[in-house]
């Protein structure tokens, strides 16, 4: 069976497809991370890692606000268009396997034409505009939360959770590394936070002074993050920071389970893992856009959060609340109330369920 897994969210992405393993895949999705930025995107990489075909097309974002970008960005859709009939017609997939973002429309939009099978699967706890626009030629609409039923037709929709990499369940079972300091695990995601990359800077001193600390940092070209922080830990000798580009699936499997706290921006894929994990952490949710903002303050309300706001931070604050959390991280529990396991497994059966109809 040949299965079009188009890329948005990533992770749970990745999940599904290695319960699809028996599967021929074809994944569609961003070969860059950042338009006009020549750094490869973590999907891309990943993906072509495991040998699985990889495809990227050129289309325009869908905007919520009018911007100087928003009519260069509208003219790309009719070349997503024509490539995605392109991509279909050549490939003949038996179903089309979709996770939100831009990238997906054109696809599936093309897939409906062709009347090809399309399930799709929502992440966050309401609705991606990508999602609401695809649930109308979608077969079956997987969610992820209680909380994203009002947004879609009831008879398609599927309560499924959220898709958690087997190497963060499989690190609960794993015997955990003690560091000498409390190990900070901090992240911007797969892009990278410039800010946030600015804010460890600004404090690094003050950290390593009472924390170990694992910092990600992303690869973005414009800013040159990490090869600036990469050449301080070398002028400077700190032994007890770790500076990186990317981790992999396993590295941040290890470094979560490790870790005193997590420092990070508030996509779904980083709180979904934190929430299973039951993982204290300080979240600084993107400034546009309101997504990461729930998110953030959903994890401060389950008692699990501090939230930031990048625009009234600066390194002094971004210290002291790290150190305040360190002293306080008993305050910091969660009681898990739903299992996200099985979450992967149950996706894959809706979508090899809908081929076979088809």
């Amino acid at each position: 069976m040949k299965i079009v897994v188009i890329g948005g969210h990533f992770t749970p992405a990745l999940a599904v497809i290695d319960e699809l393993k028996d599967h021929q895949i074809l994944y569609i999705g961003r070969k860059y991370a950042l338009e006009g930025d020549k750094a490869l995107s973590l999907e891309y990489q990943t993906i072509t890692s495991k040998n699985i075909p990889f495809v990227s097309i050129t289309t325009g974002r869908l905007q919520r606000k009018f911007t100087i970008y928003t009519i260069p960005s509208l003219l790309k859709l009719p070349i997503g268009f024509f490539q995605s009939l392109f991509i279909l017609k050549k490939e003949k997939p038996d179903v089309i396997l979709g996770f939100g973002g831009y990238v997906s429309l054109p696809i599936i939009l093309m897939a409906a034409i062709l009347r090809i099978p399309i399930v799709i699967h929502e992440q966050t706890l309401g609705s991606g505009i990508s999602n609401k626009i695809a649930s109308f030629f979608a077969k079956k609409i997987c969610i992820s939360w209680e909380s994203s039923k009002r947004f879609f037709p009831q008879d398609k929709t599927v309560l499924t959770g959220n898709p958690i990499r087997k190497e963060i369940i499989e690190s609960l079972s794993n015997s955990e590394t003690k560091s000498v300091k409390p190990l900070i695990y901090i992240t911007g995601g797969s892009l990278g936070s410039h800010r946030l990359n600015l804010f460890v800077e600004g404090s690094i001193n003050k950290l390593l002074e009472q924390f170990d600390v694992i910092h990600q940092t992303g690869d973005a070209e414009e800013f040159k993050d990490f090869e600036r922080l990469e050449q301080l830990k070398k002028n400077k000798d700190l032994k007890n920071y770790i500076v990186k580009k990317f981790l992999t699936s396993e590295e941040v499997a290890d470094v979560l389970k490790a870790s005193s706290l997590v420092i990070s921006r508030s996509g779904m894929n980083t709180i979904s893992e934190l929430y299973f994990l039951g993982k204290p952490c300080f979240l600084i949710p993107l400034p546009q856009g309101s997504e990461q903002k729930q998110n953030a303050i959903f994890m401060k309300n389950l008692g699990i959060a501090e939230v930031g706001f990048q625009d009234k931070l600066n390194p002094t604050i971004f210290f002291e609340t790290i150190k305040f959390m360190i002293k306080n991280l008993d305050k910091y529990k969660t009681t898990k109330k739903i299992s996200f396991e099985n979450a992967a497994e149950r996706i894959a059966e809706v979508v090899l369920h809908e081929s076979r109809k088809a």
